[in-house]
């Protein structure tokens, strides 16, 4: 998508005309519905929405983890639909950070074992994984955590280990799927603090799917869903994407007037 201003810069991720179409019991299920957007690269964006807007169909679509209808994704410079499974594969284990609501830990392993695990799918040898883990674990202030289990810790300390595990590998992208959903709003607020910091501190491009009003207020760019559609997008006052797109006065009152129900 382009409104035919170029700064040399292509978006990391770059979606057009995408639609996600179930078919339930004789019905056609519009989830996701013509949407087109781009996502700049180094920059905290979030898509918002109630419940059964679409976002995380949306998500689950950029990720390669479901296959659209009609339409293109093209993410890190590839066309998303020209790739097979193991390619998709491979690409989310080396490129991708994925970061959940309900922090994904095995509750078994240690914070320590549960950071190195990408790390040991993509074949890094000890002494690499030892040390990309503990890198990881020291910059979310959880170092001297690394061998409690994840009920040992707290929620808020839980999220911390799962943004340590997607940032472990290096990733130019990390997906977070209501990474605040299931804690209060102070810890929440710390957690949105750290993905501001992967993209500051890192240059990681960090997209955020959540109806928590601190998540759109935080993020740099809002794209809002309903019905499956974009219905809005908002940019903060002082960005000027590559595209030329610039941010609006008005951002910091509808993000403060937003809905709180999912």
């Amino acid at each position: 998508m382009s409104n035919g201003y170029s700064s040399g810069i292509e978006p990391t991720i770059s979606i057009n005309n995408l639609h996600r179409i179930y078919h339930l019991e004789g019905e056609d299920i519009h989830a996701v519905n013509g949407i087109s957007l781009d996502i700049w690269p180094n920059y905290m964006t979030a898509i918002v929405g109630r419940s059964g807007s679409g976002k995380t169909t949306l998500l689950n679509l950029v990720a390669g983890l479901d296959n659209s209808t009609q339409g293109d994704i093209h993410i890190l410079g590839r066309n998303l639909s020209a790739m097979n499974e193991p390619e998709r594969l491979n690409m989310r284990l080396h490129e991708i950070g994925f970061v959940f609501q309900s922090f994904g830990l095995m509750p078994l392993l240690s914070a320590f074992e549960n950071v190195s695990i990408p790390l040991r799918m993509r074949g890094a040898s000890p002494r690499e994984r030892d040390a990309q883990v503990r890198e990881a674990l020291e910059w979310v202030g959880l170092a001297e955590r690394a061998k409690h289990r994840p009920y040992e810790l707290s929620g808020g300390e839980q999220q911390r280990v799962a943004i340590a595990r997607a940032l472990a590998a290096h990733p130019k992208l990390i997906l977070a799927d209501e990474p605040t959903g299931q804690l209060d709003t102070r810890t929440g607020r710390r957690i949105l603090d750290l993905l501001r910091r992967l993209v500051v501190e890192r240059e990681i491009t960090v997209v955020i799917v959540s109806h928590d009003p601190q998540v759109m207020q935080e993020a740099d760019v809002v794209h809002e869903m309903r019905d499956g559609r974009l219905m809005e997008t908002r940019i903060k006052p002082g960005i000027v994407l590559p595209d030329g797109s610039k941010g609006n006065t008005a951002y910091m009152e509808d993000s403060r007037s937003a809905y709180t129900v999912a």
